[in-house]
């Protein structure tokens, strides 16, 4: 069993000022989580309307990331420095304004700078979630509500995408669409805290020390992106392969909407049980779920197969998430590691998608397998450490 978490009078924040921190950094988060979470949905569409062959689909991916990986190096420099509330604002216009060009754009180069924008401006909204929660005790439960949020808000957008906006508009209306939500999502600005809430109770913000970032910290970073790199290049082509078994578009949005629920459902799940369990055996529980969903992907001939496969696999990816970013934090007391978190994230996916398209052809064999290679190396990492 790992040691309980610091309670909240402890560290001399309220019961009502942590769930309130908690919501205020999840809402704005999910901003930043949009352009991977709708990413399968939204290249489907951009390859639709583009013609593009797998390898230019996964390059489209990559280059996103790559945008979201400059965002994540540089915000380490500013998120100290600037009001948080007036950073929310930049950011979430920028999103906006990034979707609404992708809209418009009619040739192949302006989108690949237009998808770049995208995460560039989306990784400010992630680093800057991911600080504010730093500060809090539970790391377990604040980054399990965080993705649970996240991933509830985004099941209601990817049902409503294929159906309802797509099929009808095609890729210009699921940009505009995604531009629209950002703006609404961005209201969320008016509860973020403006700086740290532990200087708000006079203490000092877990990044004020700023020590040497420990070896455990740089470790947990690296079995993260492996992690990362084989289940973001399946979930890049999670869509493709529904479209290889003749999906009809609503069918489509009921399973990404309801994999995002699911998802919320594991996030909030994890978050409940906060430290309860020990690594070994809640790192276990998610490879052998996650195994599970990839072997009913590999055989799936059709509808209902292929979506208990992606729901069972979402519900998996999600804890190993959500376990390995707490573990990530409590490396690190200064805070600094858990702003590396969304680099390794947009590294991996700068990696993920474009070998996932170099694997594809001529079907999804070598993706899955990839998938399941990666996810054995955190169990295998807590297994040696413990």
């Amino acid at each position: 069993m790992t040691p309980s978490a610091p309670s909240e009078t402890a560290t001399g924040l309220s019961p009502a000022r942590v769930i309130g921190v908690m919501l205020a950094a999840s809402i704005a988060s999910t901003i930043g989580g949009l352009p991977f979470n709708s990413l399968p949905v939204m290249l489907g569409s951009l390859a639709e309307a583009f013609k593009l062959e797998p390898a230019a689909v996964g390059f489209m991916g990559s280059v996103c990331f790559a945008g979201y990986l400059v965002g994540t190096l540089g915000a380490p420099l500013w998120i100290e420095r600037l009001n948080w509330r007036l950073l929310t604002v930049i950011s979430a216009l920028g999103t906006a304004g990034s979707f609404a060009l992708s809209a418009h754009i009619t040739d192949l180069k302006g989108q690949y700078i237009a998808w770049a924008l995208i995460g560039f401006f989306a990784s400010t909204m992630t680093c800057l979630g991911m600080r504010i929660l730093a500060d809090l005790p539970d790391k377990v439960r604040a980054f399990g509500v965080r993705q649970g949020v996240e991933l509830s808000v985004t099941a209601a957008v990817l049902f409503a995408l294929p159906p309802l906006v797509i099929a009808h508009w095609q890729y210009l209306g699921a940009a505009s669409a995604l531009a629209l939500v950002v703006l609404v999502l961005g209201v969320s600005a008016i509860w973020v805290p403006a700086r740290s809430v532990l200087a708000d109770v006079g203490g000092a913000s877990v990044a004020a020390a700023n020590p040497k970032l420990p070896v455990a910290a740089w470790v947990g970073l690296l079995v993260f992106f492996v992690y990362l790199v084989g289940n973001i290049g399946l979930w890049a082509f999670l869509e493709r392969i529904g479209a290889g078994l003749k999906m009809e578009p609503a069918q489509t949005g009921l399973v990404f909407a309801v994999l995002k629920l699911l998802g919320g459902v594991a996030a909030f799940s994890v978050g409940a049980l906060g430290e309860r369990w020990s690594p070994v055996k809640a790192h276990a529980g998610a490879l052998l779920l996650l195994v599970a969903g990839l072997a009913l992907l590999a055989t799936a001939t059709g509808f209902p197969a292929f979506a208990l496969g992606a729901w069972v696999w979402e519900f998996a990816f999600t804890c190993g998430c959500v376990l390995q970013a707490a573990h990530i934090a409590r490396q690190d007391p200064s805070g600094r590691a858990i702003l590396l978190v969304p680099a390794a994230f947009a590294l991996a996916s700068m990696v993920g998608p474009g070998l996932a398209g170099q694997l594809y052809v001529p079907g999804a064999a070598q993706v899955l397998l990839l998938a399941a290679l990666t996810s054995v190396v955190p169990l295998a990492a807590v297994w040696i450490r413990r």
